[in-house]
């Protein structure tokens, strides 16, 4: 953790971000008159979840008469 004021912050954000980015830090606290305001942190962009496909599978019937190009329907979305 570093904390920082916020001229501190606004002065060396480039600065802050890079230590981030090569885990210097796990995060930075911003303050304005020694009062913790804001939390900077790195970004995870792959959490480990995965969507699944087919998680409505059986939740409902599609009828088998079903126009999916039905000139109205795609009138509708203007397509």
């Amino acid at each position: 953790m570093l904390q920082v004021n916020m001229l501190e912050a606004k002065t060396n954000l480039s600065k802050l971000v890079a230590q981030l980015e090569s885990r210097e830090v796990d995060y930075v606290i911003i303050s304005r008159n020694g009062t913790p305001v804001a939390k900077i942190e790195r970004f995870n962009f792959n959490t480990g979840e995965r969507r699944q496909l087919g998680l409505c599978d059986g939740e409902f019937d599609i009828p088998d008469d079903i126009d999916f190009l039905n000139d109205e329907i795609l009138e509708d979305f203007d397509l």
